[in-house]
């Protein structure tokens, strides 16, 4: 492209200046920083100028608008895309309910308000009331825990992770623990079992075999230098066909015989009987204190329905002994969880309480009916918004709990579909995440898949408006 060209179409963009002023950005300035707005203004007429110079001929340049209206826009939506928050919320349509990757469990109403409550203001996180003195942080919920799960005493840390490793480096460093081999889990994000124990200073010893384990290997495994055993609850698989495990009531007695204490990993806690509900059943909190295990340690943000969390309940003496270890303090929870935690569990003093206001208990009890209702009331907003390029319709596809939990449910659940004609679905499910509120949801072959089982219903009018922007 000749100099002469090239020199005309850099006089068409216009100075920083001229477009700060311009009607789009003026009118903004009060809402963004002043050297948000000016840099990317600066950045912006500096890629314009650098495509110019780039273009092999005027006819690549022809179709492009330099007019300071367009640019102003252009300027504003980056400015827009740069100061807004990292962490937002999303609409979960993936059918996953405890979606690792999107936060795991909704909060309830009343943990969000004790939360806001609590963070506005200073708190008696740390001190009492009563005496005037400094306290315990976990003063606030230890009887409420063991009141709803019938332990002598706990704790809570900042997940169950934690809780593990806390509770084996304190109880086991240096000495042996014994664990099944069928029950020697990973979790999320590559991380073990035993490399958990290994880290906590605990030497693992495995019994039994991956499908098959007997109280007399536990017992043939006993020496000297063992410290406990440890049950874990594979919450996030099964081994299914000709197997054989020691259940917990079995390795309490074994246990007692010679004065070694049990621990359990439940990893996904739950409070509620499952069963009495149509699912099926998982061992509650409540089942293993029964039970005898010394200590229990399960995850809040699970099935429990509170915040991320590791609480460790159970026997009086050891969970004291844990307290005193100076992890504790490394891998304590702050002001915000404990409040949302406090005004979850109060919502299991009244079980048909917590079923109506924890949101993963009322994904997980909801009738199919109910969804197909929803998704009807959807599918008649959204059809008048399609132009001819798309088809919509309901399926009836099943729904997964996800987080590690319940890993054989599939939970029967109503999709609405989506099938664009005039692009692929993956690009489509793509702008749906570009949306004010991202809707993250499921492709399947050529449709998206809208599913309502982890949509929160107070969302349904949120979901209808971000996919009209997008539309």
């Amino acid at each position: 492209m000749s100099s002469h060209f090239l020199q005309s179409y850099l006089r068409r963009l216009p100075a920083v200046e001229k477009l700060l002023q311009s009607a789009v950005l003026e009118e903004v300035q009060a809402h963004f920083p002043r050297a948000v707005l000016v840099k990317e203004v600066q950045d912006t007429i500096e890629e314009k100028r650098e495509m110019i110079r780039q273009a092999g001929s005027e006819a690549e340049l022809e179709p492009l608008d330099f007019s300071t209206e367009f640019i102003a826009a252009e300027v504003l939506q980056r400015v827009k895309e740069k100061t807004a928050l990292n962490l937002r919320p999303v609409i979960n349509a993936t059918g996953v309910l405890l979606h690792t990757n999107l936060g795991r469990a909704p909060l309830p109403r009343a943990a969000i308000q004790a939360i806001q409550e609590v963070g506005a203001s200073f708190s008696n996180l740390e001190f009492s009331l009563m005496t005037g003195k400094r306290s315990s942080r976990f003063e606030h919920l230890e009887g409420l825990i063991c009141q709803v799960t019938g332990a002598e005493a706990a704790l809570v840390v900042n997940n169950n992770a934690g809780a593990v490793f806390l509770a084996l480096n304190t109880l086991a460093a240096g000495k042996e623990v014994i664990v099944s081999r069928g029950e020697l889990v990973e979790i999320g994000g590559s991380f073990r079992i035993p490399e958990v124990m290994a880290k906590s200073g605990a030497q693992l010893v495995e019994v039994g075999t991956t499908n098959k384990c007997h109280p007399r290997d536990y017992r043939e495994a006993l020496g000297e230098n063992t410290a406990l055993f440890l049950k874990v609850h594979t919450s996030n698989y099964k081994i299914m066909g000709f197997t054989t495990a020691v259940p917990l009531r079995s390795l309490v007695k074994l246990a007692k015989e010679y004065q070694v204490p049990v621990l359990e990993d439940l990893g996904s806690g739950v409070l509620v009987d499952l069963s009495r509900y149509g699912l099926p059943h998982e061992p509650t909190v409540q089942e293993s204190v029964s039970a005898g295990a010394d200590l229990v340690m399960f995850s809040g943000d699970k099935l429990l329905g509170g915040p991320q969390a590791g609480f460790i309940v159970g026997k009086k003496r050891y969970v004291e002994m844990i307290k005193n270890n100076q992890l504790a303090r490394a891998l304590r929870v702050d002001k915000f969880a404990l409040a949302g935690l406090e005004a979850t569990l109060r919502l299991y003093l009244d079980e048909k309480t917590a079923l109506r206001e924890i949101p993963i208990l009322r994904m997980l009890t909801t009738s199919t009916e109910d969804l197909e209702q929803r998704a009807a009331r959807l599918l008649e907003k959204i059809s008048p918004l399609l132009h001819e390029g798309f088809q919509v319709g309901l399926l009836r596809e099943k729904a997964r709990v996800g987080g590690g939990s319940l890993p054989l449910v599939a939970l029967p659940s109503c999709q609405v579909f989506i099938e664009p004609h005039h692009m692929n679905a993956g690009a489509f499910a793509a702008k749906l995440r570009k949306a004010k509120r991202p809707i993250i949801a499921r492709v399947r072959k050529d449709r998206v898949l809208l599913d309502l089982r982890s949509v929160l219903e107070q969302e349904d009018d949120q979901l209808l408006s971000s996919l009209e922007s997008v539309i």
